[in-house]
């Protein structure tokens, strides 16, 4: 997956739990998980927004870009 979700690594040094930063953001305690576990295909600008907000932080501290390993490599060194 080419977006990471850096959730575990901000609620870990917030020292919050999942329930907690559910109820918090306004979304359920499974769609934290299906965030956290990158399964999500879409997120709405106010979850971003209530995810921001509760952590604060800013949208780049939540999804990262991460350059995916497609293979070619060495067809492309040639």
């Amino acid at each position: 997956m080419a977006i990471q979700v850096n959730l575990d690594v901000l609620l870990a040094q917030r020292g919050m739990s999942v329930g907690e930063f559910a109820k918090e953001v306004g979304i359920t305690p499974a769609n934290v998980s299906v965030l956290k576990n990158g399964r999500a295909k879409a997120i709405r600008f106010s979850t971003l927004e209530g995810i921001c907000r509760t952590l604060d932080c800013q949208p780049g501290d939540v999804l990262q870009w991460v350059r995916e390993d497609d293979g070619d490599d060495v067809a492309n060194e040639a």
